[in-house]
């Protein structure tokens, strides 16, 4: 793609997102402005971090070139609004680790031995353990640059014997990935085991699997989790769709589903805006957007709560069944897009 049409695409969008932000609510019906300009950021944050600084600069100068006045106020927070401003990647980092120091400081002092009603079998320590894991066989993927999978279980993990202590490891052991984490070029290759195999797939990888594993330790110690941060949480669930198409076991059983053309909707209530996942099987397995509207097709069942509780849900934490989530529709697809996709 040349140069000056790079321009004017950006040029465009940028016009056109600033019109409809603009619109007057006679003109617009403003749910449906809201729908446009959540679909159109959910495509940008999708976009790798050089894309994303790129597309920040084309919108800078497309505003620079209008006169001062409103016009160029509105196209001068395009890139604000968008999220295309910040170090995302650096930003995804920081979440990591805060969220790891809250698992940390959840679990330092509580008996290892307390068991997990939400990992049958498992206690305090082997959640500890896991999410020690992660963090240790993500860091070595991005630290060594491997183009070929390695296996979590392969790597020496330095755990101590005692399980009091797996706390303070886990605490080191997240650290120490951070750090490669924060230095390493967000677009280089690496392996992964989603769809996108390079180094920025890891913090949302390792800050989804902590929000559950911090999950998992509030239902142990306090028979409820924490709750979520909406907008990290809605991510979060980004991540997990995006991935299951990768997980062999999930994509073998999505296949055997035999329900092509079903639709299931997932609603967010908490994010601001009816955060929404469209959930669309077919092909031997799903499609999946996002956006506040359901879209042309009528979904099959409908599934609103928080969005940290539709993580949790997703995850297997919860019941569909449970009262925390408001089902219409056909359960029973909904059952068995949960028991397919079951981790």
């Amino acid at each position: 793609m040349s140069d000056a049409l790079t321009g004017a695409l950006a040029e465009a969008l940028a016009e056109l997102v600033t019109a409809v932000a603009a619109c007057d609510d006679e003109v617009l019906d403003p749910d449906t402005a809201v729908e446009w300009l959540e679909m159109t950021g959910h495509t940008l944050g999708a976009l790798p971090p050089a894309d994303r600084r790129t597309l920040d600069g084309l919108f800078r100068a497309v505003a620079l070139r209008h006169p001062e006045g409103p016009w160029r106020d509105e196209l001068l927070t395009l890139s604000e609004g968008f999220g295309l401003t910040g170090d995302i990647h650096a930003d995804a980092c920081e979440a990591v680790a805060e969220h790891t120091r809250r698992f940390v400081t959840a679990v330092r002092d509580a008996d290892p031995a307390t068991p997990v009603p939400t990992r049958p079998g498992r206690t305090l320590a082997d959640l500890t353990r896991d999410l020690g894991t992660l963090h240790h066989w993500a860091g070595h993927l991005v630290r060594t640059r491997s183009r070929a999978r390695v296996l979590p279980g392969d790597l020496p993990l330095g755990l101590p014997a005692e399980p009091a202590a797996h706390a303070d490891w886990l605490a080191a052991t997240a650290d120490a990935t951070v750090r490669t984490l924060r230095t390493a070029d967000p677009d280089a290759p690496v392996w992964s085991p989603g769809g996108d195999p390079h180094v920025r797939s890891y913090p949302a990888r390792l800050l989804r699997e902590t929000l559950v594993h911090l999950a998992d330790a509030g239902i142990a110690l306090r028979g409820e989790p924490d709750p979520a941060d909406p907008r990290t949480a809605a991510e979060a669930v980004d991540d997990l769709l995006a991935e299951l198409p990768y997980v062999p076991r999930a994509a073998e059983a999505l296949a055997r589903l035999d329900r092509d053309g079903a639709v299931i909707r997932l609603t967010a209530h908490d994010t601001g805006t009816g955060t929404g996942w469209t959930l669309v099987l077919g092909g031997g397995g799903f499609t999946w957007t996002r956006g506040t509207g359901e879209g042309p097709a009528v979904p099959a069942v409908r599934v609103g709560a928080g969005a940290g509780e539709l993580l949790l849900l997703l995850h297997g934490r919860f019941a569909a069944a449970d009262p925390r989530f408001l089902r219409t529709g056909d359960t029973e697809l909904l059952d068995a897009w949960l028991a397919a996709t079951a981790l």
